[in-house]
């Protein structure tokens, strides 16, 4: 039987498997030069002959999938976690509170108990239950998933699981509150076809007082949809502010390398030069 486009039947010890690359779901994220006439087709096809060969139920399109929703426009598809966040506001008792403007405060600089300890401050003390800071901020770090904006504060806040402090708590409290403001936030992944890669980076030098390590971030675009992010201390401490930046580079080259390889075997054209700032 000749099998339809995607599929392919390698032979591996003596048995037949098929393999199905998912040029749909790229489609979805990416909005590839691939038509939609030849997308819902190839899914069509897909759904035939798993029909044909085990029971299956067609659910249709997806709305909610593991705590993450999606909402479907002509700009595109919006994926959120506005269940989830109204969850995190409910179990922090946070319901009646005001909304803050930004995750975190400009001025403020978190601290360990190590660090105070050496420069022997005690205002901040030692939170008696630390379970309620550790299940807070592993709730904000899965809602980070689609809500970029938090990242960095989330990525912050987790460094102090093993022995937060009031402050801690005090900064996870925030976000919260941040997250309040605009509970439907998330991912728009455009309707808008583009080939265009555009990747952005900085650094900031210095940011932990504890170790005096710098932290990076990057974020990549394809058209005006977000399909990467990260958020990272460095593991070492880097010796100028011009070294930190090209850490930072670095690591969005790596990247941006990485997804041009996906798209290549996926059957995607990227249009170069990719843009970087």
């Amino acid at each position: 039987m000749d099998l339809p486009q995607g599929f392919n039947v390698p032979a591996t010890d003596g048995q037949a498997r098929s393999t199905l690359w998912t040029k749909g779901f790229c489609f979805d994220l990416c909005r590839s030069s691939v038509d939609k006439r030849s997308y819902m087709r190839l899914i069509q096809e897909t759904k035939n002959i798993l029909q044909t060969n085990i029971k299956i139920k067609d659910l249709g399109e997806v709305r909610f999938f593991l705590g993450i929703e999606f909402s479907r426009s002509s700009e595109g598809i919006l994926m959120h976690q506005r269940k989830y966040a109204l969850e995190i506001n409910s179990y922090s008792g946070l319901g009646g509170t005001k909304t803050v403007g930004a995750p975190v405060e400009v001025i403020q600089k978190l601290t360990s108990v190590i660090f105070d300890q050496h420069v022997h401050s005690q205002h901040d003390t030692v939170l008696n239950d630390s379970g309620s800071y550790q299940r807070l901020v592993g709730r904000l770090l899965y809602l980070s998933v689609t809500r970029t904006d938090i990242s960095f504060a989330i990525q912050n806040l987790s460094q102090f699981i093993h022995s937060p402090k009031q402050s801690h708590m005090e900064a996870a409290t925030r976000v919260v509150k941040y997250i309040k403001q605009a509970l439907g936030k998330g991912i728009l992944m455009s309707s808008t076809v583009s080939s265009k890669l555009q990747a952005y980076c900085d650094a900031d030098m210095g940011s932990c007082l504890t170790t005096r390590k710098s932290v990076s971030r990057y974020a990549v675009n394809i058209g005006d949809s977000l399909i990467s992010w990260k958020s990272k201390k460095y593991s070492t401490i880097s010796r100028s502010s011009v070294e930190s930046e090209y850490r930072s580079l670095v690591s969005t080259v790596v990247e941006v390398v990485w997804l041009i390889g996906l798209f290549k075997e996926l059957g995607l054209s990227i249009r170069f030069p990719v843009d970087t700032s």
